[in-house]
């Protein structure tokens, strides 16, 4: 008997927020809504600092460099918190 393993490298591509959350968009056209509570940072940010995000490894991860603050994606999916 063989089990069939399907890999598939799921990447942010963009970030929205909204005035409760952040909403990742994924390269397969899903995306992923965070409760900004979750990161005191970006919670306290202002506009131009969440707007001013960087990409990190084509997509793992989030960096905003104004607010000192970095999510990796797989963080993201495991629910964690600043």
């Amino acid at each position: 008997m063989s089990a069939l393993v399907l890999e598939h490298e799921y990447l942010a591509q963009k970030v929205v927020f909204t005035e409760s959350s952040f909403v990742v968009y994924l390269n397969d056209e899903r995306n992923i809504s965070v409760p900004i509570i979750w990161f005191p940072r970006l919670l306290n940010g202002n506009k131009p600092e969440r707007g001013n995000y960087e990409l990190i490894g084509d997509g793992e991860g989030i960096h905003w460099p104004d607010l000192d603050e970095g999510i990796s994606f797989e963080g993201i999916l495991a629910g964690r918190r600043s």
